[in-house]
């Protein structure tokens, strides 16, 4: 969930449980596991300490609209229908892989990250904007 000042998002294991809970606002960020707290300056940094792995959270709240964060170079592909269907930024591919309606201005559901052996699989239940 992306609102203007704080961002939430879960962790989830294949079969649906929550296996983590990360909030980021202006104060820094936080990651909650079952009996373990966590807090660092940011997400992508509180990631790399808790996970091994760092969540691009800044550049994540752009990529999830198929749009390229506004800092850095990136690349794009779309499809026949002007769809976003290939993202690159940050080191991070980022493929769009189904859509809420098959048109142009229409918002991803479904996205599959992947960088330096790593996937996430977000999928999206619900836009409110």
């Amino acid at each position: 969930m992306h609102r203007a000042e704080t961002d939430e998002i879960l962790l989830l294991a294949p079969l649906g449980q929550t296996m983590a809970r990360i909030r980021s606002d202006m104060q820094g960020a936080t990651l909650d596991m079952p009996f373990k707290h966590y807090v660092a300056k940011n997400a992508d940094e509180l990631t790399q300490q808790v996970l091994g792995w760092s969540l691009p959270l800044s550049g994540l709240r752009y990529w999830v609209l198929a749009l390229p964060a506004p800092k850095g170079a990136f690349d794009i592909e779309h499809d026949a229908n002007g769809q976003v269907m290939l993202l690159s930024q940050d080191g991070w591919v980022i493929r769009y892989t189904r859509y809420a309606v098959q048109t142009p201005d229409s918002l991803p559901l479904r996205l599959a990250m992947q960088r330096d052996g790593l996937e996430i699989q977000l999928l999206i239940d619900e836009w409110e904007i």
